[in-house]
């Protein structure tokens, strides 16, 4: 026979810690004596097979109908997503930049008692002229040192034609002289299409201007009344949703920040690495080609991909091969650096997302939505981790595995009664969504198996359930 086990026991975590072979055989009515499987057939009690069958027919139906909603919702919410992107991509990119901007609003707001809109504006203000400094300062060295870059690069091509038509490629560039005008007639029979082209840029060159006057007048607002938000929301969904709201979308707050804060130092580290290595190697354009890295650096493995090829094409037409491949070494050098060191550490406290959802995350943005979606890709998939996350610790509460101390509440414990008193009705309801069933008459029930058992008083079991 099995070994016996009384399922109400619980272990040190108080769960069930029979392993899997004895909780299938006590489910089944298995046994490992084969008398007893004799008895057992002989039994006119036996239940037919076809039942268990058809009940896990049953449940298997039940999650592929599930599976198929939920499918469909998602090929709906897409649809609809795809009507009003152009509204909710200035939404994003606000929350994005308020996530950024909050805390320095927050700090004159605090501790130097500014209003909240002046508050704004100064923040906004202080925002642009640094982004506006950056580009001035990068002026002038593009303008310097773009004509040798273009002079050394249309010398670099004149060497390599040179070098094609010797040996011991002998190559004939008449021919590529054929295909060139094959290709200037081509684009000459489409002017008429290259036309519509270029007004067809000009719109969405005008889309993206207004896109980013919205995310400007939005993050605004979001910095200036954004706290007050939440407890509109609270208002609005009720006690019951609203506090869940109020802690999910709490954690969600802070995951955007993360995110924001970790690629920024990410990329600073980088850029700044980068920078220094291309000026020592004597590399044209080591500025600009640094601040490109940084502002690639928030589009993750593709935009410091990206930005490093530019620097080794850049070193290759100005300073020859092997300057370029020590150009190619130093990048990979500090990219081995940070995807190893640095930005594991900073990215599994920011979002706790695996290298490998990244990845596909990036991958499946750029192809639905290009450039925006391979920046928006992982604040998103890290957003939609959190609300995943605490839907699983809700289940984990309710089902007395965790209890309220194993969760960590993200509303602000704060100084002021509101925020202590935020934190206080969160952590009041997870506790009743953990009781729920002792309300119901479980505890009668669990004292009653108390009285009747050796297990200890004050444990919560997980009770064993079959598929239906």
């Amino acid at each position: 026979m099995s070994t016996p086990t009384d399922p109400n026991k619980p272990g040190e975590t108080g769960t069930d810690t029979r392993d899997l072979t004895e909780a299938v055989s006590d489910y089944a009515g298995l046994s490992d004596n084969p008398q007893d499987a004799t008895s057992r057939q002989d039994d006119d009690d036996v239940t037919d097979r076809a039942i268990f069958i058809g009940r896990d027919g049953r449940w298997a139906a039940g999650w592929a109908l599930r599976f198929i909603i939920f499918v469909a919702a998602a090929y709906i919410l897409g649809q609809i997503l795809g009507f009003v992107w152009a509204g909710i991509l200035p939404i994003v990119l606000a929350l994005l930049v308020s996530t950024v901007l909050w805390p320095p609003v927050k700090f004159l707001r605090d501790h130097l008692s500014f209003p909240s809109a002046l508050a704004t504006v100064v923040v906004l203000v202080g925002f642009f002229a640094l982004i506006g400094g950056i580009f001035a300062a990068m002026a002038p060295i593009v303008r310097d040192q773009g004509r040798d870059l273009v002079t050394q690069a249309s010398e670099g091509i004149r060497q390599l034609s040179t070098w094609i038509q010797g040996p011991p490629l002998n190559l004939d560039l008449g021919r590529f002289d054929e295909v060139l005008n094959d290709i200037t007639g081509f684009l000459q029979d489409q002017s008429s299409q290259i036309a519509s082209g270029v007004f067809t840029g000009l719109s969405a060159a005008t889309s993206v201007v207004v896109t980013i006057v919205v995310m400007l007048v939005l993050t605004f607002f979001f910095l200036k009344d954004g706290d007050r938000f939440l407890p509109w929301l609270r208002k609005y969904t009720g006690a019951n949703a609203g506090w869940h709201l109020t802690e999910v979308l709490t954690r969600s707050w802070n995951t955007l920040a993360g995110f924001i804060r970790t690629q920024a130092i990410v990329s600073f580290v980088d850029a700044a690495f980068i920078g220094v290595g291309l000026l020592i190697l004597g590399v044209p354009l080591a500025f600009v080609l640094a601040v490109i890295t940084f502002f690639a650096g928030f589009i993750p493995i593709v935009g410091a991909f990206t930005a490093g090829a530019l620097a080794v094409i850049i070193a290759l037409v100005t300073n020859g091969i092997t300057n370029a491949l020590f150009v190619l070494l130093l990048i990979i050098a500090v990219q081995q650096i940070e995807g190893n060191i640095l930005q594991p550490v900073l990215q599994s406290k920011a979002m706790n997302l695996h290298a490998a959802v990244v990845l596909l995350s990036v991958t499946l943005g750029s192809t639905l939505f290009g450039i925006v979606g391979a920046f928006l890709a992982v604040p998103v998939a890290a957003v939609g981790a959190v609300w995943f996350r605490y839907h699983s610790e809700l289940v984990a509460l309710r089902a007395g595995e965790i209890t309220i101390d194993d969760i960590e509440i993200a509303t602000a414990r704060g100084s002021t009664l509101t925020s202590w008193e935020a934190f206080t009705a969160v952590r009041e309801k997870l506790i009743s969504v953990g009781r729920r069933k002792s309300e119901n008459g479980q505890n009668e029930k669990d004292a009653a198996v108390d009285e009747d058992s050796d297990v200890e008083p004050g444990y919560r079991t997980v009770s064993s359930s079959r598929p239906e």
